[in-house]
C-alpha cells in the first residue's frame, strides 16, 4: 500500500544556481592552470597552487554540503513514512524508481517463452 502523498518530484535547478555552485570553483582551478601556463616559474606555480587549492576546496565545500542536504531529505522521507505507519498500521512500500527493461531481440530469435507458447497450442 502507498502513502496518500507521494514525495515531492525533485526540483528543477536552474542553470544559474549551478554556474553558481560549480561555476566558481571550476573557474577558479582554471585560472591556475593559466597561471601556471603563462609562468611556469616562480609566480605561476605559487598562482596555481593557491588558484586551485582554492577553486577545489569551494568545489568540496559544494559537494559536502549537498551530501549534508540529501541526509535531511532521507530523514524527511522516514518521518513521512513513520506518520504513514502511525495512521495505516503498516509501513509504507519502497518506492523504487526503476525503469522498466524493454529487451529488442534479433529477428528470428526464439525465447523459452516463445517455444512454450509454440508447444501449448493445437497442432504445433
Amino acid at each position: 500500500m502507498r502513502p496518500p502523498t507521494d514525495p515531492e518530484p525533485a526540483p528543477k535547478r536552474p542553470i544559474g544556481l549551478l554556474l553558481l555552485r560549480y561555476g566558481i570553483g571550476g573557474v577558479m582551478v582554471l585560472a591556475g592552470i593559466v597561471m601556471l601556463i603563462v609562468d611556469p616559474s616562480g609566480l605561476g606555480v605559487d598562482g596555481f597552487a593557491m588558484a586551485a587549492g582554492g577553486g577545489l576546496s569551494v568545489l568540496l565545500i559544494n559537494f559536502l554540503y549537498r551530501l549534508g542536504v540529501s541526509g535531511d531529505r532521507e530523514r524527511e522521507e522516514e518521518e513521512r513514512a513513520r506518520v504513514y505507519f502511525d495512521e495505516h498500521g503498516e509501513w509504507p512500500e519502497e518506492q523504487v524508481k526503476v525503469r522498466e527493461r524493454k529487451w529488442r531481440l534479433a529477428p528470428g530469435v526464439q525465447t523459452l517463452e516463445d517455444e512454450e507458447t509454440r508447444r501449448r497450442q493445437p497442432g504445433a
